[in-house]
């Protein structure tokens, strides 16, 4: 992938300046399908992926935290120079603000350690430690989440805390700052180029080898190229709707049998008559 507004779930959107990896099957019997996130696992060989500080919002209120008996509420996230800052609600009552280091442990965690709490803006930290207390012991989280307490620290496991499709890969080096945080995966972008995308393809998709599902297609060694017919911007897609997208667009045939589509920005989707060149097909 290359230039890909990613939109994981709903307010949930990664930005793939670049990744190279591998969708695995989930069992021996099915293919990895599009129409179904569960069918496979994404595993990031190589990559450069960031996520802005709404987008984080999201993820740890909607998907991370939200479970019944959470202590963790509406979060809201900013950067403050290669500080994050989280603002939200602890116990269903409490407003607290949390201003942290971020750091990238040995084995690819990402390390939140707070420098100053404030609940209700009255500071905390020294409070709890009057009291003998941990932050593990003020905001236990349910485990599975991807998301673990170490004394007054989280660790979060960036693939872990995203929602399906499920993922793996290792992060490697770890940036914050203006407001979002970019996290690089594994070493520099492989050398060897793939086969299809031309050096007029800015913002594509491309899956090549293995099979794939999409829809009522089985692709076996699979050469399907998605590029975005309006390059002058990054390609944003959003897999819950990839159908729609797909409609919206056109495609055409390789002469070696492979696929190339085009689709339109899912939020360019129904302006000037994008929805209307559906079905349209060229051969080349």
């Amino acid at each position: 992938m290359r230039n890909i507004h990613f939109e994981i779930a709903s307010g949930v959107v990664l930005n793939i300046a670049r990744l190279r990896g591998a969708l695995l099957p989930m069992g021996p019997d099915r293919p990895p399908t599009l129409d179904d996130k569960h069918s496979f696992t994404l595993r990031i060989s190589s990559a450069e992926i960031s996520i802005d500080t709404a987008s984080l919002g999201n993820l740890l209120t909607n998907h991370v935290f939200a479970y019944p008996g959470s202590p963790l509420r509406s979060l809201r996230i900013e950067t403050d120079g290669d500080e994050l800052v989280q603002r939200g609600v602890l116990h269903g009552f409490l407003p607290f603000s949390m201003h942290a280091t971020v750091t990238l442990t040995p084995e690819g965690l990402i390390r939140l350690r707070p420098r100053t709490v404030k609940v209700f803006g009255v500071g905390v930290r020294r409070l709890m430690r009057l009291f003998g207390l941990e932050l593990e012991e003020l905001a236990k989280v349910e485990s599975g989440r991807g998301v673990r307490i170490d004394g007054d620290d989280f660790l979060l496991d960036p693939t872990a805390i995203l929602p399906p499709p499920r993922t793996r890969g290792r992060v490697t080096r770890l940036a914050v700052g203006n407001g979002r945080v970019v996290q690089t995966f594994g070493g520099a972008e492989p050398a060897v180029a793939l086969a299809q995308p031309g050096s007029d393809s800015a913002n594509y998709m491309y899956f090549q080898g293995g099979t794939l599902r999409f829809g009522k297609l089985t692709m076996m060694n699979t050469d399907l190229l998605i590029l975005d017919d309006d390059p002058s911007d990054p390609f944003d897609f959003f897999l819950d709707r990839y159908n729609d997208q797909l409609v919206a667009g056109y495609n055409r045939n390789t002469r070696d049998h492979g696929l190339i589509v085009y689709m339109p920005d899912k939020g360019d989707m129904g302006r000037g008559g994008r929805e209307g060149r559906g079905g349209r097909e060229k051969r080349d």
